[in-house]
């Protein structure tokens, strides 16, 4: 489990990379679709009025991240426990 939990921290950090990549490219205004979409992937750019670097970016969205996927493989193995169990 602690495997694939980290495997979600990187994702987390794979998504501030790509964004910032995306950003630097074509530093667009955020609006519609694009801020929709940083929002959902990078819930610490709900705070974007602070300045904030990117590695503390990083750091935070691959934290969400852990934690996000700790939840979620929690809430799987007990699916499958009581899935086993039933059968």
């Amino acid at each position: 489990m602690k495997l694939r939990i980290a495997v979600w921290a990187v994702v987390g950090a794979f998504v501030v990379t790509l964004w910032s990549a995306y950003f630097m490219a074509v530093y667009p205004s955020l609006h519609g679709l694009t801020l929709t979409l940083l929002c959902l992937t990078c819930p610490i750019a709900l705070i974007r009025h602070y300045p904030m670097s990117v590695y503390v970016v990083l750091l935070t969205n691959a934290a969400t991240y852990a934690a996000a996927g700790a939840l979620i493989e929690t809430i799987w193995r007990q699916f499958k426990s009581s899935h086993r169990i039933s059968n």
